[in-house]
C-alpha cells in the first residue's frame, strides 16, 4: 500500500513538471500585449513599452489562488519597492483562474495593488517563453504556466531565467539579476 502511494504521488509530480526549455540569456524576449490588472484596475499591458522605461522582471505562475502562487505574488510584492529602486518593474503572468486576477491584483495577501498581474488564456504568451507546464505525456498542459521567472534587459534581451516550482527563490534570483544589469550600466 505504501508503495502504491509512493508510485501515485511520483506520477502526479511528473504529471504537472514544468517544461525545462527556457528561452536563454541573450535572446530576444517575444513582445506581447494582455489584459492586466493593477489594484483591481483593468489595463492593457505592453512589453515593448514597459521596456522603455526600464528592465522587466516577467514572471510566469500557474494560478491565481493557489498556496505557492500566492506566496510568490505576497513575496514579489514585498520586494517590488527594492525592484523599483533599481529602475526594474515586475509583472505576473498567468493562463490559471484569469477571471480572478482582478482580485488577486488588489488583494493585500498576494500583489496588494503593488505590480500588475496579466492574463494569458490558452498559455500563448507562456507558449512563446517557453514556459508551459509539462502534461503527463510530455506535451504542453492546457492552460497552465510553470514557474519561470525572465529578466529582461532594457535592450529586449533576456539577462536572467530562473525555473522552479518552489516560489521562494524567484525574487532573490531576480532581483540579484537586475542588479548585476545596474552595474552592468555603470
Amino acid at each position: 500500500m505504501k508503495r502504491l502511494f509512493v508510485l501515485a504521488a511520483a506520477g502526479a509530480a511528473l504529471a504537472a513538471a514544468p517544461a525545462w526549455a527556457d528561452l536563454k540569456p541573450g535572446t530576444k524576449a517575444p513582445d506581447f500585449t494582455a489584459p492586466a490588472y493593477l489594484a483591481g484596475k483593468p489595463f492593457t499591458y505592453n512589453l515593448a513599452s514597459a521596456l522603455k522605461k526600464g528592465p522587466v522582471v516577467l514572471y510566469f505562475f500557474p494560478s491565481a489562488h493557489t498556496a505557492g502562487c500566492n506566496l510568490e505574488a505576497r513575496l514579489f510584492s514585498e520586494s517590488v519597492d527594492k525592484f523599483k529602486a533599481r529602475g526594474a518593474t515586475v509583472i505576473g503572468v498567468t493562463a490559471g483562474k484569469v477571471n480572478e486576477l482582478a482580485d488577486f491584483s488588489r488583494e493585500t495577501e498576494h500583489c496588494g495593488g503593488k505590480f500588475p498581474v496579466a492574463a494569458d488564456p490558452g498559455a500563448k504568451i507562456a507558449t512563446q517563453f517557453d514556459a508551459r507546464m509539462q502534461g503527463r505525456n510530455g506535451g504542453p498542459a492546457p492552460e497552465l504556466s510553470s514557474r519561470t521567472s525572465y529578466v529582461i534587459g532594457r535592450d529586449g534581451r533576456i539577462a536572467h531565467v530562473y525555473t522552479a516550482m518552489d516560489p521562494t527563490g524567484h525574487v532573490d534570483q531576480t532581483l540579484a539579476a537586475v542588479q548585476k544589469l545596474k552595474v552592468a550600466k555603470r
